[in-house]
């Protein structure tokens, strides 16, 4: 087993309902030092209970938040770690930990070699200085060489793209210009741990590629990588191994595809089927309110396998009359990747009614592979109005029975059933060489 480089033991963090925590970046530290040496080996009063200094007026549970709350974790050497969870289990908050920018409230962590951390935009970079000088910063911090940092100098600048801006303050630079910047260095300086939050999503598409891809290179030189993001196909092609944080705490840690695949099913609303009984419950709104939607086999059995196909019921209150009405569905794969799309225009010539409306449609045989995926569903007016839209309403399963023809186990997210042919012939086309 390789070695331990991050260790976490019941690490907890609160905060204050309506405080902001101010971060000292190290020029802070460094400013205070000179101006009043003395200060910094004063001690402080502290209270446990967070108690205000002006009369140390304790405040009830009630005003605070525990954003991370007795999680523990260890990560070896050469492990590229996936951290998921919804938006506020606590994800970004073990990262500032780790990466010293707040204190944890309770626990302790300990980190065996340089960390390098791309958490936010403007974290990290002083904005008077130039995009060179701040590279020149980052790798001081890290503990780098002049003379290391200069034989990465170019690569970096090459993989920011801002050559032409190099020497400008980064103050001066878009978002874009400091995202690229801020994880070229990160990416480029050769720390032993890099830790990534969900920036990704702040580049365009082509840049977001390449960073993945110089992820995936930093992760075969092994080292340390601990990755947050929501996109969980970045997630499985990156990492080995998954960390699902949950209410901010550890929920299950393990093989990343059986820690994803949990964590997706887990997150779904629903299951084959949901009904709606009372129409204040109901999903909708003004114009349209849903009141079943089921995932069968068109065959009435219980299982949806590769051969049956799907089919879809949709029942509905329509609230909107004479108008063009219209129901569209969108599948998803597990990861959230859209598969494909389709509609049915319901009514055509204004002419809807108030009153129950079912839709059925049917997805083909030998069009979806096995797997897990999840329905969203929008109605709309005219092919161009939103009148309701509801995201993963339902999720459902395809099985691989391996009783139909072509039914081994196949990649991908659809698998269709080709026509193929062939002839012979006993005569050959090549030309052959004398």
């Amino acid at each position: 087993m390789s070695e331990i480089v991050i260790r976490a033991e019941n690490l907890g963090k609160r905060y204050r309902i309506g405080e902001r925590e101010r971060y000292l970046a190290l020029r802070d530290l460094l400013a205070r030092a000179a101006s009043a040496p003395m200060r910094m080996f004063a001690r402080k009063p502290s209270s446990p209970n967070g108690n205000h200094r002006n009369g140390n007026r304790p405040h009830g549970d009630q005003l605070h938040i525990w954003a991370l709350k007795e999680t523990s974790l260890e990560i070896h050497q050469g492990e590229v770690v996936g951290l998921i969870g919804r938006n506020g289990a606590g994800k970004s908050t073990l990262l500032k930990i780790l990466s010293r920018i707040t204190k944890p409230t309770t626990g302790w962590a300990k980190i065996h070699g340089r960390v390098g951390s791309l958490l936010e935009v403007g974290t990290g970079f002083h904005a008077e200085l130039t995009g060179s000088e701040n590279i020149y910063l980052s790798g001081a911090i890290l503990g780098m060489s002049k003379t290391e940092i200069a034989r990465k100098f170019d690569e970096i600048v090459a993989f920011a793209e801002i050559e032409k801006f190099i020497n400008t303050p980064v103050k001066h630079y878009s978002s874009g210009m400091y995202l690229k910047l801020a994880f070229s260095v990160a990416a480029h300086l050769e720390p032993e741990i890099l830790l990534v939050d969900e920036v990704l999503a702040v580049g365009d598409a082509s840049f977001q590629k390449k960073c993945l891809g110089k992820m995936g290179q930093v992760s075969r030189e092994g080292r340390t990588i601990l990755f947050v993001s929501h996109n969980m196909a970045a997630i499985k092609a990156l990492c080995s191994r998954a960390v699902w944080m949950k209410d901010g705490t550890v929920n299950t840690s393990g093989r990343v595809a059986e820690v994803v695949d949990n964590y997706l099913l887990g997150t779904a609303r629903s299951a084959c089927a949901r009904e709606w009984r009372d129409p204040t419950s109901a999903p909708g709104n003004e114009s349209v309110r849903i009141s079943y939607i089921r995932i069968v086999s068109p065959e009435g059995g219980a299982e949806i396998t590769i051969d049956t196909g799907v089919q879809i019921e949709i029942g509905f209150e329509n609230f909107r009359e004479n108008i063009n009405l219209g129901c569209t569905i969108c599948v998803r794969s597990s990861e959230g990747i859209i598969i494909f799309q389709s509609g049915h225009r319901i009514t055509l010539n204004n002419d809807s009614r108030y009153g129950f409306y079912q839709v059925t449609g049917r997805i083909p045989g030998h069009l979806l592979n096995a797997g897990r995926y999840s329905m969203d569903m929008v109605f709309g007016k005219d092919q161009r109005w939103v009148l309701f839209h509801i995201d993963s309403v339902v999720s459902f399963e395809v099985e691989n029975t391996g009783r139909g023809s072509n039914m081994s186990v196949a990649p991908g997210f659809i698998r269709p059933l080709l026509r193929w042919c062939h002839s012979f012939s006993e005569e050959s086309l090549l030309v052959k060489q004398s």
